[in-house]
């Protein structure tokens, strides 16, 4: 829905960008501080009453979205005297670019290409604009970004909502409408969008933030990160805002971490499976599969689980030396169709008894389902897992045909009293298809 060329809004925003547009400009930082303090509250009154809160409906990201994002494998590295390979830099993002094309990632979906933290300078340029590090992105970001699309992908960039990001870059509070505007004239086709230092009123800048991208006339991916830094978090807001939200603490490499968010997820704590669809997805953060902390086992598990579970699939992996097995997971067109089905649910976790966890979504064609059990344990031997169907709530009574996914293998026909039995290896998974019979 497009709200811009209401008279209301046309007016609020001419107020706001003069707002907005005041505090832009360069200045001692006394008067800076004395503007903000008298123009906060003003900025904050407009937002509410004068702008939609329909910024996700973009038309993007209508199945969950899928690529590439750095910081999980490449953090804040900038160093590139030192370690010029990993560093972030233009160097390293063309690279991914290029392997993305090559390796076969962009014609499975992955098609976004995402700088995070620590690709700016500490400082705006004379006008207030952000500006990329001039060693380390030498061609700045707008020949980046023509790099990306010559690519056949799309570009990815990361900022905060508050005064600064969390690595301690220059932030977009008080600098909204100028960045969104920046991004757009960079070719931007996604923004993450931090919570760090954002304060009370971070609900109110993200709003302005949408606000401000889709009045660039540019398709803007939205990821927004403010249920991640809420206690009661907003999922009505980040529904109807927001193309992806962050809702738990940062992806480490390890087990550890996969574990907790997939009980978090299964928990579905204020029952936010329902907020996820066509457009607006909970983001559980990126994949970490070919890196160096987990087994085999474990990356299936996280993959698998991240299908299951709708969410984006964003790998943070140096493309240059991920194993070949990590590769061929990452490519699976059967994992990769689950998490894209066109229904768009995310799945739920239907019983845990132990370390055993049974999860279904609904998937097309119309009545059959993806189901998944886990083994959440890390002891030394599997898990014996005997249950019928029905026990995940599959009910057609002609029963199903059941295809196991990560191989393809054929298990044949089950009715719902059929028991589904197996032997499940520490912190494993089963995954399989039920298509009605």
């Amino acid at each position: 829905m497009d709200n811009s060329g209401s008279p209301t809004l046309v007016a609020c925003v001419g107020t706001i960008s003069q707002l907005t547009s005041s505090i832009f400009l360069p200045r001692p930082a006394i008067s800076y501080i004395r503007v903000t303090m008298i123009l906060k509250s003003s900025l904050i009154l407009l937002a509410f009453m004068c702008l939609p809160l329909d910024a996700a409906d973009n038309g993007l990201a209508i199945t969950p979205p899928m690529g590439w994002m750095s910081w999980e494998r490449f953090r804040c590295n900038t160093n590139c005297t030192l370690d010029p390979d990993h560093c972030i830099s233009e160097k390293l993002i063309m690279e991914m670019a290029d392997l993305m094309v090559m390796g076969g990632y962009r014609d499975a979906g992955y098609e976004y290409v995402a700088i995070d933290d620590c690709w700016m300078t500490h400082e705006r340029d004379k006008y207030g604009r952000l500006q990329a590090d001039p060693i380390r992105f030498p061609s700045g970001m707008k020949n980046l970004s023509d790099y990306i699309h010559s690519r056949g992908l799309k570009f990815g960039i990361y900022e905060d909502m508050g005064l600064m990001t969390c690595k301690g870059y220059p932030g977009s509070k008080f600098y909204l409408q100028m960045d969104a505007d920046t991004f757009a004239s960079w070719g931007v086709d996604m923004l993450k969008l931090d919570c760090c230092w954002a304060g009370n009123d971070m609900e109110t800048g993200y709003e302005v933030m949408g606000f401000f991208l889709n009045r660039t006339g540019r398709p803007i991916m939205y990821s927004c990160s403010f249920p991640a830094c809420q206690g009661k978090k907003n999922y009505i807001l980040a529904e109807t805002l927001c193309n992806t939200w962050r809702n738990y603490g940062d992806m480490n490499d390890d087990w550890d971490s996969i574990g907790k968010i997939i009980d978090y997820y299964g928990n579905d704590t204020e029952h936010f499976s329902k907020a996820a669809g066509p457009g607006h997805w909970n983001d559980p953060d990126e994949l970490i599969i070919g890196d160096y902390g987990l087994s085999a086992a474990q990356e299936k598990t996280q993959f698998g689980m991240w299908a299951m579970m709708a969410s984006p699939l964003f790998m943070s992996v140096d493309l240059r030396v991920i194993p070949k097995t990590s590769a061929k997971l990452l490519l699976n067109k059967r994992v990769i169709a689950i998490n894209q089905d066109a229904l768009g649910i995310q799945g739920t976790r239907i019983f845990k008894v132990g370390d055993l966890a049974g999860w279904t979504k609904p998937i097309l064609p119309k009545g059959s389902y993806a189901i998944a059990v886990v083994n959440m344990g890390h002891y030394g031997e599997p898990l014996y897992f005997r249950r019928p169907l029905k026990d995940f709530g599959l009910s057609n009574p002609t029963g199903y045909n059941l295809t196991e996914t990560f191989d393809g293998g054929q298990m044949g026909y089950f009715n719902i009293s059929d028991q589904l039995t197996l032997n499940l290896e520490p912190t494993g998974i089963f995954l399989v298809t039920a298509i009605p019979y």
